[in-house]
C-alpha cells in the first residue's frame, strides 16, 4: 500500500515538473523559439490543430486549421511542405499533431506550442 506521504511526493513531483515545461518537452514539445521564429519567417505551412470554434475565436495570421481529430484525413495537405508549424491553445495537442505527421513520415515538423507564441514570433522581425 502507498503512504499518504507517498502520495504528496508525486502530486508535487508533477506540479514542479509541469511548472519547469518538462511534460511540454516530452509531449513532443516545442523548440527553442528563436528556431522557431526562423522557420517561421521562411514561409512555414502554420496549422491550427483546435476545434473549428476556438479556431474562429482567433489564431495566428494565415494559419489554417485542421483540428487535430481530423489530421489523419487531410495529410495530403501537408505534402511537399518544407516546414511545418503546428500549435493549439497549449502545446498538447500540437504534440500529438506532431507525433501523428511524424509516424506518417512527415520529418519537418515543429510543435510550435501556443496559438500566441506562433503569432508574437509572426509578429517579430
Amino acid at each position: 500500500m502507498v503512504s499518504k506521504q507517498a502520495i504528496r511526493f508525486i502530486i508535487i513531483s508533477i506540479i514542479i515538473l509541469a511548472m519547469f515545461g518538462i511534460f511540454k518537452k516530452l509531449l513532443g514539445g516545442s523548440t527553442n523559439d528563436q528556431q522557431l521564429k526562423e522557420v517561421i519567417h521562411q514561409n512555414a505551412f502554420l496549422v491550427d490543430v483546435r476545434t473549428p470554434g476556438e479556431f474562429a475565436s482567433g489564431s495566428a495570421k494565415g494559419a489554417v486549421n485542421i483540428p487535430l481529430d481530423r489530421l489523419e484525413n487531410q495529410l495530403g495537405k501537408f505534402k511537399g511542405k518544407e516546414n511545418i508549424v503546428v500549435f493549439c491553445k497549449s502545446g498538447n495537442r500540437s504534440g500529438q499533431a506532431k507525433r501523428i505527421l511524424e509516424k506518417n513520415n512527415f520529418r519537418n515538423v515543429i510543435n510550435g506550442g501556443s496559438w500566441q507564441n506562433v503569432q508574437t514570433l509572426l509578429n517579430e522581425k
